[in-house]
């Protein structure tokens, strides 16, 4: 009897050993995937494949096929192609599930969307500051790619804006190259008009349903929607008054070709039928397309809001490139260290075979950034987006900025109808604070 006590006793401890075995591997199993985890697993001699998203065959896939050219060892990397908003909807998912199974040991996310995941799942990403210098690159990206004192996104393109002009227009109606540099808005408004009334043609082609203005407005005056601290910054906010005013009356001239998408848009600089377009680094392909208008175009510094400390210099877009807290991470940041965080040779690549600017300083040092471009008058178009991307006033978009955009949308109609400035801003203000806080 006494020996069957003991085989049941050995038996049960068996079971039990087992049944630990098999919990402890399962806990080291969802701490591998846990969104929450300490980031401990994994070592710089991970030997897998690392998985990227990015969107953009042509453009940012591109820039990382690139990038492996430059990388001192061996990688195996399997990048996806998805837009944008894919990635953001994927990585919500994945990452509001609590695991981290499935996710890209790097993947890539606009600026205006960075803080709204790094605050959403801070655990999530992986600290890379050591592996470049942040002093090296536009400090207008730092913000946006960073929380609570750590780096967790490696600036990669910059939105840096330029006015693009047409020379023989602006010239028809009185204006030279010099008339144009380092203007206001105010300014801008106003040679818009005369340039209406002594060509005929407009000055600029807006869609009513698009900000982008109104940011580059108040970017240059290094002011947002919000505080640093995500307060809602609009019925106080002075560069947000000044900027509206500027909108409206450029709205209420004729000066405006009004557009409702983003074909039209296109259409009226490339048909003549706006003679500047002031906008991202971005837009000069697609104003090339119009071969016919070659040599007439040039670029001019984006106007400011005419208030204190405000830049000649504003960002529209822009995204950089992030890590997540899995195995593999430490791979994955030393090789965009060694690429896009130090390499100026690199970048070179990157301006002549697909056109992009990166915010790594040193990069317009180099003979890409010096070439020629003939369609532009022979301006140095490159050199001078990247002397403008130093000058950008820093801002913190924080996470509501799609959100209080679309309040402010509605309520500008109102404005341009008629309200006053001062219920439009306090109504967007009431709007916004009850939708956010």
């Amino acid at each position: 009897m006494l020996k069957n006590v003991f085989k049941r006793f050995s038996w049960l401890l068996g079971l039990a050993l087992l049944i630990t075995m098999l919990a402890a591997c399962s806990e080291d199993d969802q701490t591998q995937g846990s969104a929450n985890d300490s980031g401990d697993e994994g070592t710089s001699e991970f030997e897998g494949s690392l998985l990227a998203w990015a969107w953009d065959q042509n453009f940012n896939v591109a820039a990382l096929e690139i990038a492996q050219n430059y990388f001192d060892e061996e990688l195996k990397m399997e990048i996806v192609d998805s837009s944008s908003a894919d990635i953001v909807q994927r990585l919500n998912a994945g990452l509001s599930s609590g695991t981290m199974k499935g996710m890209p040991n790097i993947v890539l996310i606009e600026d205006g969307r960075a803080q709204t995941f790094l605050r959403s799942y801070p655990n999530a990403f992986y600290p890379i500051g050591e592996y470049f210098n942040t002093d090296d690159f536009a400090s207008y990206k730092i913000a946006p790619t960073s929380y609570d004192g750590k780096q967790y996104g490696l600036p990669f393109d910059t939105g840096v804006t330029g006015l693009f002009y047409r020379k023989d227009i602006l010239e028809e109606a009185g204006y030279s190259e010099e008339d144009l540099q380092n203007i206001t808005w105010g300014e801008y408004v106003d040679i818009a008009i005369e340039v209406k009334e002594k060509t005929g043609t407009a000055m600029i082609s807006l869609d009513p349903n698009d900000l982008g203005i109104i940011r580059m407005m108040l970017q240059s005056a290094g002011s947002w929607y919000t505080t640093p601290d995500d307060e809602i910054n609009i019925e106080n906010n002075d560069a947000l008054k000044l900027a509206l005013e500027n909108y409206k009356k450029l709205m209420d001239s004729e000066a405006v070709y009004m557009v409702s998408d983003w074909s039209n848009y296109i259409g009226s600089f490339n048909n003549g039928d706006a003679a500047t377009v002031p906008t991202g680094n971005w837009m000069a392909p697609s104003i090339e397309q119009a071969e016919s208008q070659a040599g007439l175009w040039r670029v001019a510094p984006i106007p400011r809001l005419d208030i204190d400390g405000a830049k000649n210099a504003a960002n529209l877009g822009g995204s950089s490139w992030y890590v997540l807290n899995i195995d593999g991470k430490e791979k994955a940041a030393e090789f965009l260290g060694q690429t896009f965080g130090s390499n100026k040779d690199f970048y070179q690549d990157l301006v002549t075979e697909i056109g992009a600017i990166g915010t790594f300083k040193a990069a317009s040092e180099g003979e890409a950034y010096q070439i020629e471009d003939d369609f532009f008058g022979g301006q140095k178009l490159i050199y001078k987006f990247s002397q403008w991307m130093e000058d950008i006033p820093q801002i913190d978009s924080g996470i509501n900025t799609n959100g209080i955009e679309g309040i402010l949308e509605a309520e500008m109609q109102n404005y341009l109808k008629g309200e006053s400035l001062e219920d439009v801003l306090n109504n967007t203000q009431e709007q916004a604070e009850n939708q956010f806080k």
